[in-house]
Order: structure tokens, then sequence, then C-alpha cells
């Protein structure tokens, strides 16, 4: 599976600049699945027009600063979105179906970014039915408006018809975003026919309703009071996104080596006369990449071990003062690698560059590993970035959350930003887990790494989602973590995959068999 795509090459969706406001237009071509086997009706969608609709919402905020609203709707027709293609679903393995539907959270989640911190506001153009995965869609966005033409519904059937749950975090959106009532959002979520006009305007399912005359013209305004109100700041110049182009793994500042059931990552500083700006967004954008292909393509490589290369200070220098979309970007990158089930490792060397930055890389694995070798120091360094400019999903940063039983631990840390901090120091701070000496280094790493390959995935993915998110519940958070981790085990149950169960039965005109002992 390859990520990286552009407007020249979507099939699915259109994408129209009119000033200050932009439209995607969902065209899904059925056709044009990823695999065999389903055809791509009712503007449903696969993991290919989810990549399709990533790459937009990453461009309008890089490539088209003039943009200050988005409206999101569905082409000629009678629909919006049918949602995620239940053909596709059927056939999908369990790995695939996880990784789609956290990748679709992921997507819908930068929406929602755009609107708080571009001033790109979100708006959805409901000018036809919008089922499971289509509202989903809806509700990333600020404002719903809904065509009231007497047939045009909004709903949630999965739990009725699929026997699985909303996929893209619609039951958190409805209580958490919308505040609907939990009855409400319970009669909702049941009702495979869903909610028409009136009704879904007084549950606060959408923000407005209007007739088919007016629709068109009411969208139209409300984009531009919409644009009116952005913070976005004008006159700012386009920031181009050229294809990546990688050699397998292998990128410009990022490197990925396979070996076994590890894979070694090594993220490269900026060399003399890089821009730190330009460095920053290749780098963020080959992550980002990275992280994407490997959790699609390398399902079995559990460990990943984390490197860096390069000068500290350059590193520091680039990350001193980030374009804002560049800093936000690298802030959903970190995110990203926050909520992928792989172990993390970091391995801080001599010759390493884990500062500013690139030190967060080495606070959201699950373990940091520093040479203490006076010979050969290694160091990490804070920066500003580090208390907070890329905070976790929880709202926290690293660090705080790192010592969520000692809040003032961060204020203390702050001070000894701009200066150099050694291995046995980094342990004192409880900044690494281990500092092994030059003699112990290669067994206490290899052998770390050979007890992590021997454990349980399955375990380890638990067990590392539970410890990575320590303080608050977010919206966030809840969705990839409480509905994430609900919808990853219905995925595995008869009811829904099994040979009788919804999704493979459904639209055969025979009931799906449940097992109805309650788990």
């Amino acid at each position: 599976m390859s990520f990286d795509v552009d407007p020249g090459s979507y099939r699915h969706l259109r994408l129209e600049l009119d000033g200050e406001v932009a439209w995607i237009v969902l065209e899904v071509d059925e056709d044009a699945g990823l695999t065999p086997g389903y055809d791509l009706k009712l503007n449903s969608y696969d993991l290919g027009v989810d990549i399709e609709l990533h790459d937009a919402v990453q461009r309008l905020r890089f490539e088209h600063p003039e943009v200050r609203a988005v409206v999101i709707t569905g082409g000629p027709g009678r629909v919006f979105c049918a949602g995620a293609n239940i053909r596709m679903l059927a056939q999908s393995d369990h790995a695939w179906k996880v990784n789609f539907c956290k990748f679709t959270n992921e997507t819908r989640n930068a929406i929602e970014d755009a609107t708080a911190h571009s001033g790109q506001t979100y708006l959805a153009a409901v000018n036809g039915t919008a089922a499971g995965g289509g509202y989903e869609l809806a509700l990333a966005c600020e404002r719903i408006i809904l065509i009231d033409d007497g047939s045009t519904a909004v709903s949630m059937p999965e739990v009725p018809l699929l026997g699985v749950l909303p996929g893209t975090g619609g039951l958190t959106r409805l209580t958490d975003k919308r505040g609907v009532r939990k009855d409400l959002a319970d009669v909702f979520a049941t009702r495979s026919e869903g909610v028409r006009g009136r009704t879904a305007l007084a549950w606060g399912l959408v923000d407005e309703v209007v007739p088919r005359s007016r629709f068109e013209e009411t969208v139209r305004r409300r984009a531009r009071e919409a644009a009116a109100r952005s913070s976005r700041p004008a006159g700012a110049a386009p920031i181009p996104l050229p294809p990546l182009r990688p050699d397998g793994y292998v990128y410009e500042t990022v490197a990925a080596r396979p070996d076994g059931r590890q894979v070694t990552i090594t993220v490269r500083g900026p060399r003399p006369g890089d821009d730190g700006q330009g460095w920053l967004l290749r780098m963020t954008r080959e992550l980002d990449d990275l992280i994407l292909r490997l959790r699609t393509n390398e399902p079995e490589l559990g460990t990943w071990v984390i490197r860096t290369e390069g000068d500290i200070d350059a590193v520091l220098a680039a990350g001193a003062r980030p374009h804002a979309e560049i800093g936000h970007f690298y802030k959903r990158t970190l995110k990203r690698l926050d909520v992928t089930s792989r172990s993390l490792i970091a391995l801080i060397e001599p010759g390493s560059c884990f500062a500013g930055p690139l030190l967060e890389l080495a606070l959201a694995c699950d373990r940091q590993y520093m040479l203490d070798d006076p010979g050969r120091p290694a160091a990490i360094q804070f920066s500003r970035a580090n208390f907070g400019d890329y905070p976790m999903g929880n709202g926290l940063s690293r660090l705080a959350a790192r010592f969520h039983a000692e809040p003032g631990r961060p204020a203390a840390l702050e001070r000894l930003a701009g200066r150099r901090i050694g291995p046995a120091e980094a342990l004192e701070l409880g900044l690494v887990t281990f500092a092994p000496d030059d003699l112990d280094w290669d067994d206490e790493v290899r052998l770390a790494l050979e007890e992590r390959a021997a454990l349980s995935p399955d375990a380890l993915t638990g067990l590392e989602a539970n410890l990575r998110f320590a303080g608050p519940e977010t919206m966030e958070t809840k969705i990839f973590a409480r509905l994430a981790a609900w919808q990853n085990w219905i995925f595995t149950r008869p009811g829904a995959a099994g040979p009788e169960g919804a999704l493979r039965r459904y639209g055969t005109g025979r009931r799906p068999v449940y097992d109805r002992r309650r788990a």
C-alpha cells in the first residue's frame, strides 16, 4: 500500500477552489476499489477513498493558505456518503479492518484539527443520505447542514444491520462533541432507517435543515460566514507538497531497515546547508508516510527501534520557530505514532540528536535506552517545544504524561532547557529507562529486544495502549482507546465476522445468527 497521492491522481473526489472557500466533492468511482470483490456504490468508501480525503485535507492546509472554509458534500445524486463499504469489510481480515478504522479516525481528527488550529472551518453539506461512516464524516465537521426533502436521513445502521459499532468515532462524537442525550443517541444508533429533517435538528444530530430550493445558496452563505470569522493569516505563501518517492522504506531523512520481527527506524537530522524548515517538513512527511506504510504493509514487524543521527544544535535550530502548519503536522504525526500498535524502543547513542522536536520521538517510545560511555558521550536536550507544542491525544505533553504523578516536574525540567543532559543525569531525572555502560550495552539491548519479540503481540498491544495515555480522557482518547478496543473485539466475534454473522450475510436476504450469550 502507498499513501502518496495528489489531486491529479484522485479517482474518488473532486477538489474545487473558489477564493476563500474550497469544496471537497465525493464522487466515488464504484469500479475503483483497492481490491476485487466489491463495488463502491452509493459513495461508499474503502481505504483508497480515505487516502485521497486525507491528502486533500493536508494539501488545503499547506498549498492553499487562501482557503478559510471547506465544504464537504456529495456529487450528483441523492447520496452524501453511504459510509464504509460493507462488502470490503466482510472480505477483509481482522488486521485490515482495524487499521482501516484507525486511519479513517486519524483523517477525521485531522479535519477537526484544521478547524481548530488552521482557520479552515469544515462544513458538511449533506445533500443526500448520510449513513454510517458517511454521517461520521459529517460529524467531524464544525457544522452540518442537512437537506430537508422529506427523504434524506442521517443514520448509524451499524448495530442493527451489521452487528458492529460505528467505526470512526461516531458514538463518542454524538455525546461528547454534539451533546446528544444518551437516550436519544441510543435510539438513533439502533434505528437502521435513521432520522430525517426537523427531528434530526431537534435531537442535535445536525445544525440546520434547509429545503432543496434554498440548499446550495444557504451552504454558500454559511461557508462565506465561516471564512469571514477565520483567524487564518492573510497573504501567506503556499507550501508545496511534492511526491516523496522513497526507495522501499528509505527516504531522504528517514530510513527503515527490517530485521526479523523488528525494524530499525533512523531519523537523520539537518545537514550543513539544509534549510531547517524544509528539513522539518520533509522529515515529518517521510516519517508520517513510513508509519502508515509499516503499519499497513508489515504487521509482523512488532518492534520498532527508533534511532536518530545528526547534530543536536541543528535540530534545535530547525525546531525553534516552526511554521504553524509544519508544527501542527508534526504534532499529528507523533499522535499517529502514539496510537500505533507496535512496541517502540528508543536507542540514544553517541551521534544521536534526540533534542527538541526529535526528543519527542524518544518520549513517545515505551522504553528509552541511553548508552553511558564517557569516551563517547551521548546527550539529549530540551527545547520549549517539549513542554506543550506537541500535545498527545489526552491534551498533555509527553513529559506531563510521563510524570503524571508529579505535576510540578515538567516545570522543573523546563529550567534545564538549553543545556545537554548526559546518561547518568537523564537516568536520575527519569527521562530514560536504562543507561547501560559500554560493556553491557549490546547485551542489554539485544536481550530486551529478544524478550519483547517472545511475548504475545496481542497482549503487548493492550499493554502499550493502556500505559501510553496517563491522565485525563478526551474525546480523542476515547475514540482510539475505549471505542476502538470494543470494535476490535467485536470484529472477531461470530455475530459480526463469523460465516453466519451480520457482515457476511448483509445484503443476502438471510438474517444473521448471533451468539446470544453476553460476554
